[in-house]
């Protein structure tokens, strides 16, 4: 539990999730508490996106796969994102 905590914790820090919620609790006529929930929810939502997706694909395709097929995505994001910076 701690290393998906720490790889999903370090992996929002600074993304345009973050961002976008720093925005809206910059407003002064939001409340807070409903941000950070707001924002909570999303992040548990497409978590347990991702948990069905990922526990469907491991049905059907081989660990081995779904790993190198998430390391290429990886590896394929952080080349597009050297490319377009």
């Amino acid at each position: 539990m701690m290393t998906v905590f720490a790889t999903v914790f370090l992996a929002e820090l600074g993304d345009k999730t973050q961002l976008a919620t720093i925005l809206f609790a910059a407003d002064k006529e939001v409340n807070k508490f409903v941000v950070f929930i707001g924002a909570s929810l999303a992040l548990i939502a497409a978590s347990a996106i991702g948990v069905l997706l990922g526990s469907v694909a491991a049905e059907y395709i081989n660990q081995r796969y779904l790993n190198f097929a998430a390391g290429l995505g990886f590896i394929g994001i952080g080349l597009w994102t050297l490319w377009f910076a």
